[in-house]
């Protein structure tokens, strides 16, 4: 009986011995530059117990593929439509830790002030992933500018392509572009549906510039921190959620960024 308590005191201690060495680690999280990776450098100082590493994304990189292989240990940067995509096109499972921001899609131009003003055959640039493609066109659709089939009125769970357009009174052009690219084609169309941070990082501020503006009531797009289920558990992991979750990163957000990122919590 005294050997076996012995084995099993010496497997807890290894055991915890391995997670005090593992949660000394730094945590490694990849995030888009704007606003995630200014969220994440806001709490490293807010939070320095908290050993960050902010892995910024570059175009072309894909962060659940460098969360699947384990080259980070989250990442943050995406909606949960876009992140159910990602695991059947990877056949992968992810846990979200937090849910933390929205970045309303918004409607932009150089050629027109306003949506009334836009000619028929007028180019629309749009994303051309999946779920931001359905997005933009719920967000067209709730601007006036198209109707979709009956049907299309769950943004969440119906996913819309040019296909489920029903009205096109303009006949607007529908062009699929990559999301990163969308701001520099707004010299070449006449419209671009633009996500926040991308916008955020092309100078452009949402609240004021977009012609139409996505609503953040009942937004089903937050932006989530994500993981590995196998590291859903950890300390660090929970530190970090907590922190985006926190009544201070929520302030940081309202200030910094002027109603263009609206947090999902605390609301006061």
């Amino acid at each position: 009986m005294k050997h076996a308590a012995f084995k099993l005191a010496g497997a807890v201690l290894s055991l915890s011995l391995a997670l005090s060495a593992y949660a000394a680690e730094p945590l490694r999280v990849a995030a888009d530059p704007v606003p995630h990776a200014e969220i994440l450098n806001f709490i490293k100082k807010l939070d320095p117990k908290l050993d960050l590493k902010v892995v910024e994304l570059t175009s072309g990189v894909n962060a659940n593929e460098l969360l699947a292989n384990g080259d980070v240990d989250a990442n943050y940067f995406q909606h949960v439509p876009y992140l159910k995509d990602q695991e059947k096109a990877l056949g992968k499972t992810f846990a979200v830790a937090a849910t933390v921001h929205i970045e309303p899609l918004g409607i932009y131009s150089h050629k027109y002030k306003d949506l009334k003003s836009v000619p028929e055959n007028a180019t629309v640039a749009v994303p051309n992933n999946v779920t931001n493609l359905s997005r933009a066109l719920f967000l067209l659709q709730s601007q006036g500018l198209i109707k979709l089939k009956p049907g299309f009125n769950d943004p969440a769970n119906n996913l819309a392509t040019p296909k489920s357009i029903a009205e096109n009174p303009k006949k607007l052009k529908i062009l699929e572009v990559e999301s990163p690219q969308i701001p520099r084609s707004l010299d070449d169309v006449d419209l671009a549906v633009i996500n926040g941070n991308y916008a955020l990082e092309a100078g452009l501020t949402p609240a004021k510039d977009a012609l139409g503006l996505e609503s953040a009531e009942h937004n089903p797009y937050a932006n989530i921190l994500v993981t590995n289920p196998g590291l859903a558990s950890d300390p660090r992991i929970k530190e970090l959620a907590k922190d985006l979750q926190s009544p201070q990163v929520a302030e940081f957000i309202r200030k910094q960024y002027n109603g263009s990122v609206i947090p999902v919590a605390p609301q006061s």
